[in-house]
């Protein structure tokens, strides 16, 4: 089983850009699908961005081409770059761990973007 710790998040400006980083320990990180989700208050949790084992990578439409997820093997770290930040974009955003039947959240970082 793998642990997850975000970090990263914050306040911004609408414009603006953050990276937010999850740390995962305790397992083979480089087997793990991962993936950024959000959410904001009273909506649904939401896929943000996926990456597999294998470094392809998925978007949710509305953060294609501003946002870009990437993976360090080395270091057992996801990172979630985000560029032109919007309004709508604040949310906590968490992390989440997936290899066949296991799965783990992080705990989640509060992102929020001022207009």
């Amino acid at each position: 089983q793998v642990q997850l710790v975000e970090s990263g998040g914050g306040l911004v400006q609408a414009g603006g850009s953050l990276t937010l980083s999850c740390a995962a320990s305790g397992s083979i990180f480089s087997r793990y699908t991962m993936g950024w989700y959000r959410q904001a208050p009273g909506k649904q949790r939401e896929l943000v961005a996926r990456i597999t084992s294998g470094g392809n990578s998925n978007y949710a439409d509305s953060v294609k081409g501003r946002f870009t997820i990437s993976r360090d093997n080395a270091k057992n770290t996801v990172y979630l770059q985000m560029n032109s930040l919007k309004p709508e974009d604040t949310a906590v955003y968490y992390c989440k761990a997936v290899r066949g039947f296991n799965l783990c959240w992080g705990q989640g970082t509060q992102v929020t973007v001022s207009s």
